[in-house]
C-alpha cells in the first residue's frame, strides 16, 4: 500500500477543495508513491510525534493540524516546525494533514463531537455556498438509464439523505454530421431528428471531473451536449460547525459538568449563565468564534468551541451561553475519527493512534 492509496480514500470523503483558503491540508512531506509500513495518527505533528513514528516503524504520519501553515524559506532547525520537518525527511517519514476539509465534512470532526454529546439530528451550522453545480445532459431515450446509472455511480444526484436524484424531460434533438463524423444515430451529411431526454443532476464541485468523465464514457454520442451550471444554493451537508438538540434538556451547570467530564478539560471558560435549560446546542471544534452569530441566529442555548478571546465573550450579549472548552480538548477525538475512516475504507490496515498528548496548554 502506498501513501497515495491511503490519501485517495481520505480525500474521497474530505476533498482538499473543501479546505479553507488559509489552510495547508494535504501531503506536506514525502512522495505519493512511497510504500507505507504503517501509519501513526495524531492531532498535531511535532518532534515527539516523529520520534514515536520511528519507534513504531511508521513511515506515514496523518495529523489533523498541518505542521506547515506558512511557506518555509529555510530548513535550519531554528524552531520546532523546521526541526520536525528535518527529522521526518531524515527518517523517510511522510506527513499528511487533513484539517479544515475534515472540519467541513458532514461526518467529520463536528459530527464526532455531536456523537459524544448525544445530540440528535445534527445539522451544519454554517453551510457553504457555491459548491454545487447542476449538470444537464441530453441523451437518446434508449440510453437514458445507462447514462443516469453512470452519473449516480460516480456520485452525482445526492441531496442530503437522498441519493439517485434526477430530473428527466423529453424532447427532440437535431444534428448533422460532416464527412469526418461517426454518428451513433442517423447518417453523415443528413440532419437527424433524435428523440432525446434532458437529464439533470446535482454535482458537488469536487466531483465534477469524475462525474463528467463517467457521463462521457457512458454516452453514445461522439460529441456530447451538456451544461455545467453553478448554483448559489447552500450545500447543507458541507460547512463549518454543527447544531442539534439534546434528547432531554439539561440545566446549565449539569451540562457544563457533562462537557468538562466528556472532554477532560481542566476548566471551561464561559459567559454569564442565563438560568434557563439547555436544549439546542451549537458547537465547532477548534477555533470557532467566527460562528457565534450563526449560533445566535439559530437560537442555540449554548455554543461550544475553543480559543475565544476576551472581547468576543461580550458578543454573546446574554442571548446564549458561550462555553470555551479548549482547542485541543474539542478536537482530541479527531484521532479516533481518522482511524475509523481509514479502517472502514481499508479494513486490513490498522494504523496506530498516538500515545502523546500534544496539547501545549496546561492548567494549574
Amino acid at each position: 500500500m502506498t501513501v497515495q492509496d491511503i490519501i485517495k480514500h481520505l480525500e474521497e470523503l474530505a476533498p482538499l477543495s473543501s479546505q479553507e483558503s488559509y489552510d495547508n491540508s494535504g501531503l506536506i512531506v514525502g512522495e505519493y508513491g512511497q510504500e507505507v509500513n504503517n501509519a501513526l495518527i495524531s492531532l498535531d505533528c511535532t518532534e515527539e510525534i516523529v520520534q514515536e513514528a520511528i519507534e513504531k516503524d511508521c513511515n506515514l504520519i496523518i495529523s489533523h493540524h498541518p505542521i506547515v501553515f506558512k511557506g518555509l524559506k529555510k530548513l535550519t532547525g531554528k524552531n520546532y516546525v523546521e526541526r520536525t520537518i528535518i527529522k521526518a525527511i531524515q527518517n523517510n517519514i511522510a506527513i499528511y494533514a487533513i484539517h479544515t476539509n475534515l472540519d467541513n465534512f458532514k461526518l467529520g470532526v463536528n459530527k464526532k463531537i455531536g456523537d459524544l454529546l448525544g445530540v440528535s439530528n445534527p445539522q451544519i451550522l454554517a453551510p457553504v455556498q457555491g459548491k454545487l453545480l447542476k449538470l444537464v445532459v441530453y441523451v437518446p431515450l434508449d440510453k437514458m438509464e445507462v447514462v443516469r446509472t453512470a452519473l449516480f455511480t460516480a456520485g452525482a444526484g445526492e441531496i442530503g439523505n437522498y441519493s439517485e436524484c434526477s430530473f428527466h424531460g423529453e424532447g427532440t434533438g437535431t444534428y448533422k454530421g460532416n464527412e469526418d463524423s461517426n454518428p451513433a444515430y442517423g447518417k453523415k451529411n443528413e440532419r437527424n431528428y433524435e428523440p432525446e431526454g434532458r437529464l439533470e443532476v446535482l454535482v458537488s464541485t469536487h466531483q465534477t471531473k469524475h462525474v463528467v468523465n463517467a457521463m462521457l464514457n457512458a454516452h453514445p454520442y461522439e460529441e456530447v451536449a451538456y451544461d455545467l451550471i453553478p448554483l448559489l444554493n447552500e450545500n447543507k451537508f458541507e460547512g463549518a460547525g454543527m447544531i442539534g438538540e439534546l434528547d432531554k434538556e439539561m440545566d446549565e451547570m449539569s451540562f457544563l459538568a457533562l462537557l468538562k467530564e466528556t472532554f477532560k478539560t481542566g476548566c471551561i471558560r464561559h459567559t454569564n449563565l442565563l438560568n434557563k435549560p439547555i436544549k439546542k446546542v451549537a458547537w465547532c471544534g477548534g477555533s470557532g468564534s467566527f460562528l457565534l452569530s450563526n449560533a445566535k441566529a439559530k437560537k442555540a442555548d449554548i455554543f461550544i468551541t475553543g480559543d475565544f478571546k476576551y472581547h468576543e465573550f461580550f458578543d454573546a450579549e446574554n442571548q446564549l451561553v458561550v462555553a470555551d472548552i479548549g482547542h485541543f480538548e474539542s478536537e482530541q477525538f479527531t484521532i479516533e475519527l481518522i482511524a475509523d475512516l481509514i479502517r472502514k475504507k481499508i479494513p486490513t490496515f490498522a494504523p496506530y493512534l498516538t500515545e502523546q498528548n500534544t496539547n501545549p496548554v496546561n492548567y494549574f
